[in-house]
């Protein structure tokens, strides 16, 4: 499933937030409370190249997560580079 982080902007209060969704829906301004907020900007999270142990390592969130992305290692590199090049090349079907 997509795992997006979403940034909002409240109509009436001017409040700033993000949060992590599924998609880039609406939102509930935590500050005052209003609704049907929508994303002005959104950072598609479904696929995900982090660092460790001088290990470049490959996660996507999977189809079945929900309220979490439940995020599954796909792949683990010597370099950036070669985590970068195995996502442009990445079919998940």
């Amino acid at each position: 499933m997509a795992w997006f982080l979403n940034f909002y902007r409240c109509d009436d209060c001017q409040h700033v937030w993000k949060d992590e969704w599924s998609c880039t829906c609406d939102d509930e301004c935590p500050h005052c409370g209003a609704r049907d907020m929508s994303p002005f900007k959104s950072e598609d999270l479904t696929e995900l190249v982090i660092s460790k142990d001088n290990e470049f390592i490959v996660l996507r969130s999977p189809e079945t997560a929900e309220h979490d992305p439940d995020y599954e290692e796909i792949g683990r590199f010597p370099t950036q580079a070669k985590a970068d090049e195995f996502l442009s090349n990445f079919d998940p079907t």
